[in-house]
C-alpha cells in the first residue's frame, strides 16, 4: 500500500516529462538501481524488479535507450549508409537490416551516400557524432583503407567487396558467377549476339558482371563485339537510352543480358516502342530479382541477388563483431530465375 500511495504522489502533472528519478521514488529503490534494470545489469529479486516494472506501468515512463546505452557503453544503435535511399535493391536490403536489430533491441540510423566518397565520409562523420555502436555500409565508394581505418574504432561491417581487416566483415555476392550464368542462358536458347547493358564503371559489381558476361562468350566460342557493349547507369532511363543506341546503330542482335533488373525494364520499355516483342524478337534478362521481376510483362528471367538476406546477415555478423565473435555469414550463390522475358531462337 505504501508504494501505491507513493506512486500516486509521485505522479506527473499534465505535460510534466516522467523521469527515471521518479520512477525510483515510486518503488523505493537508488535511480541507480533502476538504470541497472533497465539495462539488464542488476542483480535484484524478483519483488524489486516487479516493482520496478510497475511503477514504470502507473507512471508512463519512457526509458530513452541513448540514455540507457551510455550507461552500459552502448547507445543501442547502428550506423547505416546505403547508396540512394528510395532504391528498390537497397531499400529490401534495408528492410532485411531493421528486421534483425529490432530484434537484439537495437535500432538503425539510415544515412545515404549517393556514391560519392566524400558524402560517404561525411555520413560516417554524422553517424560517429550520435555515437552509433557500429556501422554497416552497402557497397559504396570509400576506399578499402579508409573502411579498414574507420573499423580499427568502430566494428564495420560492408558489403559489395572482400575485404579483409581487424574489427571489419565484408559481404560479397558472386557477380561473376551471376552474370555468367544470365549470358549463358541466353546462349543456350540459341542466341549469339547477346548485347550487354553494362553498370558504371566505377561500381566493382558492374566489372565483374561484365567479366561473367565475357567469359561466358568465350566458353561457348563466341566472340566478344565492343559494339555489342552498351554503358547504362542502372537505372531506368539508361537502360532505354542503351537500347535506343544499340538500335540505331543498326547492329544485330538477340538477345540482351542487362546488368541489373531497372535497366531490364527500361530496356523492355525501348523494344516496345520500336515494336519488337520480347521474347519472340528479342530475348532479356536482367540482374537482382526485384520485386517487379515477376510482375513485368512478360515476366522478367534474371538472376536472384538475395538483397533481404543480405540485410539480415549484415545486421547479424555486425552483432556477432560487437560480441567479440568472428562472423561466418556468406551470402548464396547466384541462381538464374527464368521468366518469360527468354525464349528460344526463332527462326531466322
Amino acid at each position: 500500500m505504501k508504494s501505491r500511495r507513493t506512486a500516486r504522489k509521485s505522479s506527473p502533472g499534465a505535460g510534466q516529462k516522467v523521469t527515471l528519478g521518479m520512477v525510483a521514488t515510486a518503488c523505493g529503490v537508488s535511480p541507480s538501481t533502476v538504470s541497472r534494470i533497465l539495462n539488464g545489469t542488476a542483480v535484484v529479486s524478483p519483488e524489486k524488479r516487479a516493482a520496478v516494472d510497475r511503477a514504470i506501468a502507473e507512471l508512463g515512463f519512457i526509458p530513452n535507450p541513448i540514455a540507457r546505452g551510455l550507461a552500459g557503453g552502448r547507445t543501442l544503435s547502428i550506423g547505416v549508409i546505403t547508396q540512394v535511399i528510395d532504391s528498390p535493391f537497397y531499400g529490401v536490403a534495408l528492410r532485411g537490416i531493421e528486421e534483425e536489430l529490432i530484434k537484439v533491441g537495437y535500432s538503425p540510423l539510415f544515412v545515404s551516400g549517393h556514391w560519392n566518397a566524400a558524402e560517404e565520409a561525411r555520413c560516417i562523420d554524422v553517424l560517429r557524432s550520435r555515437h552509433v555502436d557500429g556501422i554497416i555500409v552497402l557497397t559504396g565508394r570509400l576506399s578499402d583503407e579508409a573502411l579498414a581505418s574507420l573499423a580499427r574504432s568502430l566494428p564495420v561491417v560492408v558489403t559489395g567487396r572482400r575485404l579483409e581487416a581487424p574489427g571489419l566483415y565484408s559481404l560479397d555476392f558472386n557477380n561473376f558467377e551471376g552474370a555468367r550464368l544470365a549470358t549463358r542462358h541466353l546462349i543456350e536458347q540459341g542466341h549469339r549476339r547477346i548485347a550487354h547493358i553494362a553498370g558504371p564503371t566505377l561500381h566493382p559489381d558492374a566489372v565483374d558482371r561484365l567479366a561473367g558476361y565475357r567469359a561466358a562468350l568465350k566458353d561457348a566460342g563466341l566472340r566478344y563485339e565492343p559494339g555489342l557493349l552498351l554503358q547504362g547507369a542502372y537505372h531506368e532511363a539508361s537502360g532505354l537510352q542503351a537500347v535506343e543506341q544499340l538500335l540505331t546503330s543498326g547492329k544485330p542482335f538477340t538477345g540482351i543480358f542487362a546488368a541489373n533488373d531497372q535497366m531490364a525494364f527500361g530496356a523492355a520499355l525501348a523494344l516496345h516502342r520500336h515494336g519488337l516483342r520480347v521474347p519472340d524478337d528479342v530475348s532479356l534478362v536482367g540482374f537482382d530479382d526485384l520485386q517487379g521481376a515477376a510482375h513485368s510483362i512478360p515476366p522478367l528471367s534474371t538472376i536472384h541477388h538475395p538483397a533481404y538476406e543480405m540485410g539480415l546477415l549484415a545486421a547479424g555478423a555486425l552483432m556477432e563483431l560487437l560480441a567479440g565473435r568472428k562472423p561466418s555469414a556468406e551470402l548464396p550463390e547466384p541462381r538464374l530465375i527464368a521468366r518469360g522475358s527468354t525464349g528460344p531462337l526463332g527462326p531466322g
